[in-house]
């Protein structure tokens, strides 16, 4: 698909995301302190709990399965979906 990774890199803006997934809100701090805000976790009940406990800024990425009945409690502040299962879910 790319047959020159640098020459896709410069053209693009490449982000980090540090998966969440099994740590604790204090290993997370340490991402953000090291300047880190693009978190990406699998569970919709696990990046709720954990969005309420640290700094706003942070850009959340679903990077797991999102079933439709949740959509809602996640809208308003996600930055990015990262799997979308049906035309459906994604309108």
């Amino acid at each position: 698909m790319f047959n020159d990774v640098k020459t896709y890199t410069e053209a693009h803006h490449v982000r980090l995301v540090a998966v969440t997934k099994t740590r604790s809100v204090d290993d997370i701090l340490k991402l953000y302190q090291a300047e880190q805000r693009d978190m990406g976790e699998n569970r919709v009940q696990e990046l709720l709990a954990k969005k309420e406990q640290l700094p706003a800024d942070i850009q959340w990425h679903l990077i797991g399965h999102l079933q439709s009945n949740k959509v809602k409690s996640i809208a308003p502040f996600i930055h990015l979906i990262h799997s979308v299962d049906s035309l459906e879910l994604y309108q």
